[in-house]
């Protein structure tokens, strides 16, 4: 099993605007091969940002290498776009191997 994980630090005031944004997208995770679930979860906040984690489990890191080798990867993330101001930087991604 695999995690993929990726780190957003959202400018506080605009935390409704990237959650909608995942809400209406449209994931194009529907019936890829080993894909298993997705969760979009809100961390903790300081003065300036609103810490979030996309989580989706794997059935393998080649399963997960493979979707973002895919058109609907592309498809997927082409709308990830959100306003000017909504993103304090870049999100930093995190691949685990499941051990236990």
């Amino acid at each position: 099993m695999y995690i993929a994980m990726n780190r957003f630090r959202i400018a506080r005031g605009r935390e409704e605007v990237f959650e909608d944004l995942w809400r209406k997208r449209d994931s194009q995770l529907d019936g890829v091969p080993g894909f298993q679930e997705f969760h979009l979860l809100r961390g903790p906040s300081d003065d300036a940002a609103t810490l979030y984690a996309s989580h989706s489990v794997w059935e393998s890191h080649a399963a997960f290498v493979a979707w973002t080798e895919s058109e609907n990867f592309r498809k997927a993330h082409a709308q990830a776009r959100a306003p000017q101001g909504t993103y304090l930087e870049h999100p930093r991604f995190e691949g685990f191997e499941v051990v236990l």
